[in-house]
């Protein structure tokens, strides 16, 4: 009987180390991460201000920033891995739903359609994006490294009242800009007839994920907001089920 408790307390213990362990290396990766795109998104917000200091303009601005503003940008999938995997206790939907709607932005808007590249609305968003991302990967960093300045905390659950409303007017109105070319050209749409008989077309579909900010966009800013009623004002907030 001694024996068997013995071996019971003993199995104990290695499970408690083994996740101490993974406790532990998960800390040191996503310390790591935090500020690694901490650093990233500094890289760009000098970059975007020695642009403007040296050329007294934004045109050309998005065309000399964007490898690195694809690189960080995209690289932040890995967001989407750690909510999968339980290291981070968020949703994976909320999270994918956010950074595929940056990428999007990026790769199939942005990055894609070079008559744009010069709008105001694209400087807006990048911005907006660059100091949001500034104050959240820092407010993450100093959290992991138990070391939270209270500035950067109450700048990560303030600074969004402001960015957040005016990130989703740079998108939408370079969404709208970038219609016209769209229809133009035809690009990524499939007519038919064609080997596959799939239509596909574009422009509506860029329409369509403008006509989504309606319903998404409010769900993102109401929760933050609660997330900041509960982390500077200590209220105790219930979620309800859907």
């Amino acid at each position: 009987m001694a024996s068997s408790e013995e071996d019971g307390t003993v199995e104990e213990k290695e499970n408690n180390n083994k996740k101490r362990t993974k406790s532990a290396l998960a800390t040191a990766w996503l310390t790591f991460y935090n500020i690694a795109m901490t650093a990233g998104w500094l890289v760009l917000a000098m970059a975007m201000m020695r642009f403007y200091i040296q050329k007294g303009t934004h045109k050309g601005l998005y065309r000399s920033i964007a490898r690195t503003l694809k690189f960080f940008q995209t690289f932040a999938l890995v967001e989407v891995g750690h909510c999968a995997i339980g290291i981070i206790k968020t949703s994976v939907i909320v999270t994918g739903v956010q950074v595929c709607s940056r990428i999007f932005m990026v790769w199939f808007v942005t990055n894609s359609i070079r008559q744009i590249q010069n709008e105001e609305s694209v400087i807006l968003f990048l911005v907006v994006w660059t100091v949001t991302e500034i104050t959240r990967y820092s407010y993450y960093t100093f959290n992991l490294l138990n070391h939270l300045p209270y500035f950067v905390k109450w700048a990560r659950y303030n600074f969004f009242i402001v960015l957040y409303p005016l990130g989703v007017v740079g998108e939408l109105f370079t969404i709208y800009a970038a219609l016209p070319f769209v229809r133009r050209s035809g690009m990524y749409s499939m007519r038919l007839p064609n080997k596959y008989n799939v239509s596909f077309d574009y422009y509506y579909c860029l329409i369509i994920v403008m006509l989504s900010y309606i319903p998404l966009f409010p769900q993102l800013y109401f929760h933050m907001l609660r997330q900041r009623r509960r982390v500077l004002h200590g209220e105790v907030i219930v979620e309800k089920d859907d």
